[in-house]
Formats: C-alpha cells, structure tokens, sequence
C-alpha cells in the first residue's frame, strides 16, 4: 500500500500540514531540524507527493526544466544540474532536461516549453543557437526562468551573469608579463561564429591589443578533450609554434599539457598554458593547471532563485546575480 502524508507526520513527529509544507517547497517557517525529521522520515517511508492529484488540483506538473547547450562531458554544467535535482527533490519537484545543440533543437525546447512540460526553466545560455530572441520570446509567456548568460537585451527572467572577459584578459596579461608572444587560443565553436569576439575570446583579443600584439592565433578545439589533443599537437608541431596556448575550457587545457609533453616539450618551460573553468581536475593534472574561472562551484543560489518565482504569488521584478571569476596561477604557467 502506497505509504501517506499522516504515517510521514506520524513518524516525523508532526502535523499533516507541516509535512505539506516541507515536501511542496512552500514559503512556510519550518526549523531546520523540523524539516530533516521530514525528509527523514519521508525516506524511510517511501513517501512521494501524489503529483498526479496535486497538479490537478493546482494545474500546475510539479516539473521544472533545465536547458542546456549539451548534454554530458561539461562539469560546470553536471555540477549545475547536481544542485538543481537537489533542491527539487527536497521541495517535491521533478526535473526534466533539454540539450539545444542546434538551432532544430532550440526551437523544438522552446515549442515544448510553450506546451507546457514544465513550470518553470532554468536555461544556461551557452552558445548561439538559443537566440536572445527565442528567450525573450519565452519568458513573454509568463514561464517563470533563470538565465545564465551575458548577453545584454534579455528581459522577463532572472539573470545569472559571469564577467569572464576581464579574468580571462587578466590570464593572457600574466602570459605577456611572462615574455610570451606567440599565444594561441582554443576556442569553443560557437565563439568563432559571432561577428564580434565576446567573453573568454574578448578577454584574449582585449589583452593582446593592450599590449600591442598584433598576432592572432585562434582556432577551434576547446569543445572536448580529443579534438584539443590535436589541434594542440598539430600547433607545437610548426616550426613557429606558440609559446603559450590559452584554452577556453580546463578540459583542453589538459589535453594541450598532454600534447606538449607528448611533444617532449616541458610546461610551462617551452609553453605555457591555461585554461577556464577551475575543474578540480586541473589541481591533478602535472603541472596543475593554471586557469581562470569561480573560486567555488555552488549553483544553490541560482536554483533557490528559480524556486522563488514558483512560489511567489506575483512574479517578482527581474533579478541579477554575479558570480565572479578569478585568476588562479599554478604550476603550468
């Protein structure tokens, strides 16, 4: 027999309605220890929400939605989802994601999220094929949103903004500082795309013009760990190799340590490198890798945010948050 809310407040020590409370997420005081005897309780039991019934009752799924530019592969992203998926199940709500690899795919999430599916998104705007104006366009429908993304213009949802592109300048800056000239870029695709560079790329351009570099050496490769193995093998192989790479992402930064000391090139001796992103992965690499990214990875202020709208009574004004970068110089440069 399916276990109910009155064995949970049985166990837990508590009323009907305080269980209520703790499993929908809603604005209630409830202790802290109160709300663990819930949870806790609600574990042992079995219990989940009928959210069959309550979404009848309420017209509402229980659902939210997280948008992603990818799926897999990305650890600022499964690290995203990670504090997401928790802090809905502690307020009974499921998850359900969409990858916009495409512009096919993004306009496909945009017509399931107008459909319905979810009571609210949480979209990381990572690319260019979720355009300002399909997001625009979606928060005109009411849908409570999150967006992490530094483009200007987007208006109706809470923003999460990350000022990369001075880190990111900072970075090659300390390169320069360092004598180094000949610094390459691994970009992610999507960056070699726009008319204008922006973010990690701007930080890179922002850099060189302050010092008067005229050289660029840009390419693609940052996107997964094979293809910036190769695009950083083929670089050292020329005779006029660079003498420093800057990789959009840690995970080709590593791979580029890889390459150089498969070259039989020592780091940061005949190139320096660095990456973004400040994986943990880069604190094992040899040498640790140098990189720009958060001090911390911690996305519950940006889940909490979305939670609020769902349990506002009125939408509140549209919100932004910073979530700083950082320069952190290690052994590889």
């Amino acid at each position: 027999m399916r276990p109910t809310a009155r064995q949970v407040a049985e166990l837990a020590n508590v009323s009907v309605a305080t269980v209520s409370y703790v499993l929908s997420g809603r604005d209630r005081p409830v202790a802290a220890e109160t709300r663990q005897r819930v949870l806790e309780a609600a574990r042992q039991l079995g219990y989940t929400p009928n959210q069959a019934a309550r979404s009848l009752r309420k017209r509402r799924t229980q659902r939210i939605c997280l948008v992603l530019s990818s799926l897999g592969g990305v650890p600022s992203d499964e690290r995203l989802a990670t504090d997401l998926h928790e802090m809905a199940d502690a307020r009974g709500y499921s998850v359900v994601t969409l990858a916009v690899y495409s512009e096919a795919r993004a306009k496909a999430a945009v017509d399931v999220l107008r459909g319905g599916v979810a009571d609210g998104a949480l979209i990381n705007l990572a690319g260019d094929h979720l355009t300002r104006d399909l997001v625009t366009g979606l928060a005109g429908t009411g849908l409570p949103m999150v967006v992490l993304s530094n483009e200007d213009g987007l208006e109706g949802c809470d923003l999460v903004r990350t000022p990369e592109t001075e880190a990111c300048a900072e970075a090659v800056e300390h390169l320069l500082a360092q004598g180094r000239r000949r610094i390459a870029f691994l970009a992610h695709r999507h960056e070699l795309h726009r008319e204008q560079p922006a973010g990690r790329l701007l930080g890179y351009t922002t850099a060189l013009d302050r010092h008067g570099v005229s050289e660029r050496i840009i390419t693609a490769g940052a996107d997964d760990r094979v293809a910036a193995y190769q695009t950083a093998a083929e670089l050292l192989r020329s005779p006029d190799r660079p003498d420093a790479i800057f990789a959009a992402s840690d995970r080709a930064a590593i791979s580029a340590i890889w390459a150089s000391r498969d070259a039989g090139l020592s780091v940061p001796g005949d190139v320096a490198i660095v990456g973004a992103g400040n994986i943990d992965e880069g604190l094992i690499s040899n040498p640790q890798l140098s990189t720009v990214g958060p001090l911390r990875h911690d996305y519950t202020d940006v889940a909490r945010l979305l939670f609020d709208r769902l349990q506002a009574e009125e939408q509140p004004p549209a919100r932004e948050i910073v979530r700083s970068w950082t320069f952190l110089r290690r052994g590889s440069s």
